[in-house]
């Protein structure tokens, strides 16, 4: 019998993957928005990212492009051999390390180790305990560091599906009939993210939404209009009321200095 692969488990279909999530016009603004609010860092004084959940790599890779050093993990075995193979073709792995290892078991694999930076895009989506999983990376940020944090919106999911008339996906707490393995099975309410991030003594200092137009386009062929909608997401996507809307939240996430 075929073993089921944990929620996020993305074993076996990293090409489907990154198909699905980055070669589309969605995964191009997410992208394209992920690049624009890590800039800072990216050109910033060099250190070691840790990067969980880092899927192919591709946003890691700006940083070891500019000299840094990362760690990429990711509970896929697959992917972290592919984000390798891709980084070697790059020649971009002479300060990366890689671990296959869910971010429960990080602790233990990377012991006594802190970090001035740690990458989250969505995982947080995929775990049972967000509430846990937000103490977890607390503990792995050193003091004065920060957490780029990004989640799946689940009101923005709401929006979404009252705008195309899915009410009865709705009545059913968005709750699909059949689980579709890369769609996020634990959409995040920013309200409990954000009490999440106190509970683990950590401050948003910024927000951002990702896609804040494009899901909202009953016509799917105005989702291609790349370029306009960059500059609508580039223009408003840091700005109420418009940044909730996105269907991903990006949130740049301090721990205080001791």
């Amino acid at each position: 019998m075929k073993k089921q692969q944990s929620r996020g488990n993305f074993t076996g279909i990293s090409k489907k993957f990154a198909r699905n999530i980055y070669g589309s016009t969605k995964g191009r603004l997410r992208m394209a928005v992920l690049k624009r609010d890590l800039t800072p860092f990216i050109d910033g004084p060099k250190r070691t990212v840790l990067d969980v959940g880092a899927g192919l790599g591709q946003v890691n890779e700006w940083f070891l492009a500019k000299g840094h050093a990362v760690i990429h993990t990711d509970i896929a075995e697959d992917m972290v051999l592919e984000a390798q193979q891709n980084h070697e073709q790059l020649g971009l792995t002479r300060r990366a390390q890689y671990l296959a290892a869910p971010l429960e078991a990080l602790a233990t694999q990377l012991p006594d180790q802190q970090f001035s930076l740690i990458l989250c895009h969505a995982v947080l989506e995929w775990v049972d305990d967000g509430k846990a999983a937000l103490q977890q990376l607390a503990d792995l940020l050193k003091p004065g560091g920060t957490l780029s944090l990004m989640f799946y919106n689940r009101d923005a999911q709401l929006m979404a599906n009252a705008v195309y008339g899915n009410f009865d996906y709705i009545a059913r707490g968005l709750k699909v009939k059949k689980t579709v393995r890369l769609s996020p099975q634990q959409p995040r309410r920013p309200n409990d993210v954000e009490q999440w991030i106190a509970d683990a003594g950590l401050s948003v200092e910024s927000k951002t939404g990702v896609r804040c137009f494009h899901d909202y386009l009953r016509e799917v062929e105005h989702q291609q209009r790349y370029d306009e909608l960059l500059d609508l997401e580039m223009e408003y996507n840091q700005q109420s009321p418009f940044r909730e809307l996105g269907r991903y939240q990006h949130w740049l996430v301090r721990k205080a200095s001791e």
